[in-house]
């Protein structure tokens, strides 16, 4: 295999590109061998013996890959939390989310006559001041006041 240094150096000149993009065909190295003067490169630049390869970029494949993941829920663990519980989701939004929950639970009950309009009143203000943690919370408590006797509602 010759030593075609020379030839690529003076490729990249002529094809403005840095050496490591200069393509030179395998099957034509002997005879490149000769080829010593720019003249001589140009004509094998023209031949298609030499080429300039494209500019390699970073692949994006692995982070569309990655952010598919992300929008199926993937890569949410405790490792991958950066910020407060209150600044992923806001304060307020939780309990919109919390107290929607608890106050549709008590219309039902209410209008299933689970539970007496005054107890579902009272158990609507609680609610309001932050007193259930969840539903679930809210119906222990129900049970525990003796309003509920069913199984699950």
């Amino acid at each position: 295999m010759p030593d075609l240094s020379n030839q690529r150096r003076l490729a990249a000149a002529l094809l403005k590109c840095g050496e490591g993009r200069v393509w030179i065909d395998p099957a034509s190295q002997e005879e490149l061998a000769d080829a010593v003067t720019r003249s001589d490169v140009r004509s094998a630049i023209k031949a298609g013996v030499i080429r300039r390869l494209p500019v390699a970029g970073t692949s994006r494949g692995r982070a569309r890959q990655h952010d598919a993941e992300v929008r199926k829920g993937r890569h949410s663990g405790p490792g991958s939390r950066r910020g407060t519980p209150a600044s992923r989701i806001s304060r307020k939004s939780r309990w919109m989310r919390r107290i929607r929950a608890q106050r549709s639970l008590l219309r039902e009950l209410r209008e299933q006559r689970k539970i007496t309009p005054g107890i579902y009143r009272e158990f609507f203000r609680r609610a309001k001041g932050g007193m259930f943690r969840s539903r679930a919370h809210l119906l222990v408590n129900l049970r525990l006041a003796g309003h509920l006797t069913e199984a699950r509602p």
